[in-house]
């Protein structure tokens, strides 16, 4: 049963935090403890409870906003990470379950125990001994100024299985195959296909993505440039300044769990992606 909730949404619209008011509202009503991101509290000026997004331990997460406010929300909270309502404020909200007219609706539902858990792998992401956020959609290794080549060599469980150059290399989860590397021209793949997909950006060579068995290890070996960028989820950047970058990615032990109603994933595709006007129901 929840007993508390933490809200986090997104900070330039309004009709978010208005959201956001009227939720904490409702909630506390229904006799939660209501936790609210500290930043957002304070943009806010509201005098609820108000924690960082890095000690949001609560039984539940709503978020409002689009993918970037669930991605974000997924970088920071503490593990492991307690379910997600996402209500969609976003411009595609792919990773969202309800409408705003619908967040009423949707909470009584989550109170009552009427939902399904959507649970999604994540990766974990080390190299020289640095330890990154966990990625739920994709980790992108690139080199730390735009238009220069990365050569990099591509290792399997600790063997060697090519060399590339390209502006730089996707590995996403099944949830992010539908991000980034969609749009690097990589596959979709289905949730229940327990995989990740290696995605090259504008390979020099003739190279196209890579689908890998999820609980393969995979390590990105830089060869140049010294310094590369990493990027989890779009979230979080760090450069790596060494003569040899070792980037290695593994299934995480962690996962994160979305609220679900009804919709599942391919209503999602068809409505909010690829299927979208291409005869069927939109």
């Amino acid at each position: 049963m929840f007993k508390t909730v933490g809200l986090v949404a997104r900070f330039d619209k309004r009709k978010a935090t208005k959201l956001v008011e009227d939720l904490a509202k409702c909630l506390r009503a229904k006799g939660l403890e209501v936790c609210v991101e500290d930043t957002l509290a304070e943009k806010m000026g509201i005098q609820e409870k108000s924690v960082p997004l890095e000690q949001m331990k609560t039984d539940f997460i709503i978020t409002i906003g689009g993918d970037g406010t669930i991605l974000r929300t997924c970088v920071s909270i503490p593990k492991p990470e307690p379910p997600i309502l996402a209500i969609n404020m976003g411009v595609r909200g792919f990773l969202t379950e309800v409408e705003p007219k619908q967040a009423f609706t949707a909470v009584d539902k989550c109170l009552k125990e009427e939902f399904t858990l959507e649970k999604c792998t994540k990766l974990s992401v080390t190299a020289d001994d640095i330890k990154f956020p966990e990625a739920l959609n994709e980790v992108l290794v690139t080199a730390d100024e735009p238009a220069k080549l990365l050569y990099a060599r591509i290792i399997k469980d600790e063997k060697a299985i090519l060399n590339c150059q390209a502006d730089g290399l996707i590995i996403a989860t099944q949830t992010g195959s539908t991000g980034y590397s969609l749009s690097a021209g990589g596959p979709v793949l289905d949730p229940c296909v327990d995989a990740f997909v290696l995605t090259p950006v504008c390979a020099l060579s003739v190279f196209r993505s890579i689908v890998f068995p999820v609980d393969s290890s995979l390590t990105i070996e830089v060869l140049r440039p010294k310094r590369t960028l990493v990027v989890i989820d779009g979230q979080h950047r760090k450069i790596v300044n060494s003569g040899l970058t070792r980037l290695t990615v593994n299934r995480s032990k962690h996962e994160t769990s979305f609220i679900r109603f009804r919709e599942n994933f391919y209503d999602r595709l068809r409505s909010r992606l690829i299927f979208r006007g291409l005869g069927g129901e939109t």
